[in-house]
């Protein structure tokens, strides 16, 4: 098939204020997902694997912490003299100029750059959620179905009331939408990756303001726009998806990759590609144990380690045990301490003899070693 002249968005400006110490010093994006990967590192992989390489990044919360990683899209391919990609920052001196205040905001802000590409199609993702998808497959739903929007679904049971809810019809048609309702009338939420036609979409951006004023978030004005007044279908995921949204979803899609039911990281035919330091491999010393864990390039560890994700230059000092644990980059586990269900930010040093976390929370350690906070799992 020819594939439609494709814009694609990722939107990796937001500060992740639920995940705390996490963010404090670098945008959600950039946080460690398996030990190795970035957690932008997903979608932008999802879209190297489809073959789109029109990809703007819009950053806007600590973009210093992406930009290095983003290696100007070699990793993905995107480093290229035509298309590839591009990063986008707030700006003075024109419309849309300042800070967004939301997704919607964030989109009308870049109308006219929009508008200059001149797509057939924008499509946007968010940067902070676990999944794979080919995303030609979606490109596909939206052209059979003559739809100026297209927004992939999937069923959540646990947790439906903190996405987007959406009730369909026959051949897919989205008839109903709820944002982040407090009772969900259905399970089948939006997983935050829209496939808008681009002339439905830039009028949209251009009117909507006129009618409710200032553009927030997605949810609020430009979703809910489109399922009234325009032909809006849905693609359904199967698999595994999951939002990134708070401590204890960021501790426990670890526990869903390490139990191999969660995001597929390992898959020949669609690698997940990242800029990776350049460090030796992970370094098992006499006396270690460890089982159904992940330690990446660069740690070092000397202790025991039972279901947890080491990162690179992570130590476990000897006779430290870890539990259900991800370890960051850095961090250093001294002698004698005993974890469980932790995130342990990076860097942090945490003093030999530590008794940190317990079996129905996940503990955040801080860089000092002590305990940051505490959350239930979910």
């Amino acid at each position: 098939m020819r594939i439609p002249r494709t814009l694609a968005i990722v939107l990796a400006g937001g500060q992740g204020s639920r995940m705390g110490a996490l963010t404090d010093e670098q945008a959600k994006p950039a946080l460690r997902v398996g030990g190795s990967y970035r957690l932008i590192d997903i979608a932008l992989s999802n879209l190297a694997n489809s073959h789109l390489r029109a990809v703007w990044v819009v950053e806007q919360y600590l973009p210093h912490s992406l930009n290095e990683h983003l290696s100007a899209g070699r990793p993905w391919d995107l480093d290229r003299t035509h298309d590839g990609l591009r990063t986008l920052t707030p700006f003075e001196g024109a419309e849309g100029e300042g800070f967004a205040t939301g997704n919607s905001d964030t989109l009308w802000r870049q109308k006219e750059l929009i508008a200059e590409f001149a797509p057939e199609i924008v499509l946007v993702l968010s940067a902070d959620h676990l999944y794979t998808i080919d995303l030609l497959d979606v490109l596909d739903t939206h052209a059979a179905a003559d739809a100026e929007l297209t927004m992939v679904t999937t069923r959540l049971p646990q947790d439906a009331s903190r996405h987007g809810v959406v009730r369909t019809g026959e051949g897919g048609i989205v008839e109903e939408f709820w944002y982040k309702p407090k009772y969900p009338p259905t399970d089948l939420v939006a997983t935050e990756i829209f496939c808008f036609d681009a002339p439905a979409l830039l009028e949209a951006l251009r009117t909507l303001p006129d009618q409710v004023g200032e553009l927030q978030d997605w949810g609020d004005d430009l979703i809910p726009h489109f399922v009234e007044r325009q032909r809006t279908v849905e693609h359904r995921l199967e698999g595994y998806w999951r939002d990134i949204g708070t401590l204890a979803s960021y501790w426990e899609a670890h526990m869903h990759l390490l139990d191999g039911d969660g995001v597929t990281l390992d898959d020949p035919d669609w690698p997940i590609f990242s800029a990776q330091p350049q460090l030796l491999p992970a370094r098992v010393r006499d006396g270690a144990a460890v089982s159904t864990s992940l330690l990446a390039q660069g740690s070092d560890v000397a202790g025991s380690v039972t279901r947890s994700v080491i990162s690179p230059g992570a130590v476990v000092e000897a006779g430290a045990e870890l539990v259900e644990c991800v370890v960051l980059d850095g961090a250093r586990v001294g002698s004698g301490a005993r974890l469980r269900g932790c995130l342990v930010q990076d860097d942090a040093q945490v003093p030999p003899g530590a008794r940190l976390g317990d079996d129905d929370v996940v503990t955040l350690v801080s860089v000092d070693g002590t305990v940051a906070e505490t959350t239930a799992r979910e």
